[in-house]
């Protein structure tokens, strides 16, 4: 046959499109030009495509090859294009099954040998082909394990570009060749912090299991060396396990970030930037390809920002719009990209530049101007969507003697647990599971208390203490202080404690 179609997919974020690979020959001036809004890696994917295939004894046609890639309005980018434009320039003149050619999608770069090398991105590739109503797929050997994480997929991990066209019923007696080896797999992000190694910060402890509990954003300000950090990385420990969407969620970030994916982990993963980070690394951006940033990787679990007093302010500023929308849309030349961005907030700041400004036996020689411009970084907008603001000091000796008490990871997380499963239960016929995602419109409508439990922030509204939007996050707070502790019905008391967590206000 002249004219032969196989399938690849076009990733867009975490979105993917199915292309539709067509190859022609004709009889004209020998060449190899691939057509359709190609990049400048895939339109050198001729090259890659010839040598593969006269290093593995595959004959293309020395003839005009055109490869169009359909639809053509749609931008095409990367080198995961090589096996699906191999397939069909080779299905115009070789022997193989047409229908099933035509059927599969092929995912994957070819290296000169004509071995499959392992791409970024193939397991939203594969659920994106799924999606489409493609049965079977090819992918690079390497990438094996992350594409069989997809079910209802046939796989085929190929070695070569020989063992395609066998595949497809192809005749050839290319000799085998060793796969490319995958890279290697970093599972410290499942390591698991023990929450009683925290001593002497028991109200810190309570505090951490509330921000669980409701999935709310939380600041912890003091020295250097209260336990900031070693609170934040506890967190992923006592927050309930993913379900099957958010693992493949978080999955297919990971994937499109170029990380190996072997299983589905279902600890919620926990992404700490530098602070000289730049907005673009927290968002999300690059040349052409457009990586997902630290808060799409963060997305279904914590965001922890240290030292967040040293971070640009302009960064900073880039969290508002996605911890209010749940997205983060980045856009570039001619692409714009779309990440999930559910993650919660921790900031952990210390109070002056030099760390010891208000501590008790320390001495700050920060200039009044230096304490107001670090404290400044941390904006009024980005301070009100934050619902727990938490002050921390030192652990001193008599401190540590008075606070015994000791919460472990495993009782920290089943508290947890049950207070979520409270909330599920109150919001059952609403589209809201975790008291943070519930809108304040609800709050103080249909779930609103009666006047005499809202009265406290009554008061701190009217004086000025509070915005509208700090209002409703406090509501937020005091339902999930009520989950922990068992109400039916918002308390007094379960204000009060909200208040408290909110920079220790009081009614």
């Amino acid at each position: 046959m002249s004219v032969a179609r196989t399938w690849a997919v076009a990733l867009t974020g975490l979105r993917g499109d199915p292309v539709e690979v067509e190859a022609d020959v004709s009889s004209q001036t020998p060449e190899f030009a691939i057509i359709g809004l190609p990049d400048k890696s895939l339109g050198e994917a001729g090259r890659r495509v010839r040598n593969a295939c006269a290093n593995r004894g595959l004959d293309l046609p020395k003839r005009r090859i055109t490869v169009n890639l359909s639809p053509a309005s749609l931008p095409k980018r990367g080198s995961g294009f090589d096996v699906a434009i191999a397939v069909a320039a080779l299905a115009t003149t070789t022997r193989m099954d047409a229908a099933r050619v035509a059927a599969t999608v092929h995912i994957g770069e070819l290296g000169l040998d004509g071995r499959l090398r392992p791409v970024p991105g193939i397991l939203p590739a594969v659920v994106a082909a799924r999606r489409a109503g493609h049965a079977r797929v090819v992918v690079p050997a390497a990438n094996a394990a992350e594409a069989a994480l997809v079910e209802g997929v046939e796989v085929f991990a190929a070695t070569c570009l020989a063992e395609v066209v066998r595949w497809h019923g192809g005749a050839t007696d290319a000799v085998e060749l060793d796969p490319v080896a995958a890279p290697a797999v970093d599972e410290s992000s499942d390591e698991s912090h023990e929450l009683a190694d925290v001593v002497g910060q028991a109200d810190a402890v309570d505090a951490l299991v509330v921000a669980a509990a409701g999935g709310h954003h939380m600041l912890m300000s003091g020295p250097p060396g209260a336990g900031k950090t070693m609170l934040a990385r506890r967190l992923p420990g006592i927050l309930p396990p993913l379900d099957d969407d958010a693992a493949l969620s978080v999955a297919s970030v990971r994937s499109l970030s170029g990380e190996t994916v072997t299983r589905l982990s279902r600890t919620p993963p926990f992404e700490s930037p530098h602070h000289g980070a730049t907005a673009a690394a927290l968002i999300g951006g690059g040349s052409g390809v457009v990586r997902p940033g630290a808060i799409a990787r963060a997305s279904d679990g914590v965001l922890f920002l240290d030292e967040g007093g040293e971070f640009p302010a302009a960064v900073l500023d880039a969290l508002r719009q996605p911890l209010e929308s749940g997205v983060i849309q980045v856009h570039r030349s001619g692409v714009a990209a779309t990440y999930p961005a559910r993650f919660q907030l921790v900031v952990a700041t210390n109070p002056c530049p030099c760390g010891q400004y208000g501590v008790a036996g320390g001495r700050c020689e920060c200039a009044p101007q230096a304490i107001r411009r670090y404290t400044r970084r941390l904006s009024g907008p980005l301070l009100d969507r934050i619902d727990i603001d938490l002050r921390l000091q030192r652990v001193s000796a008599a401190r540590r003697e008075s606070d015994t008490r000791t919460v472990t990871t495993a009782q920290a997380r089943e508290t947890v647990a049950r207070a979520r499963e409270h909330a599920a239960v109150r919001w059952a016929a609403t589209p809201w599971r975790r008291n943070a995602d519930v809108p304040g419109t609800w709050l103080r409508g249909p779930a609103a208390p009666s006047p005499a439990v809202l009265s406290p922030l009554d008061a701190a509204l009217r004086r000025g203490a509070l915005t509208l939007r700090g209002y409703d996050r406090l509501l937020r707070v005091a339902w999930t202080v009520a989950d922990i502790a068992g109400h039916e019905r918002l308390q007094p008391d379960d204000v009060g404690r909200a208040l408290y967590l909110r920079r220790g206000m009081s009614a």
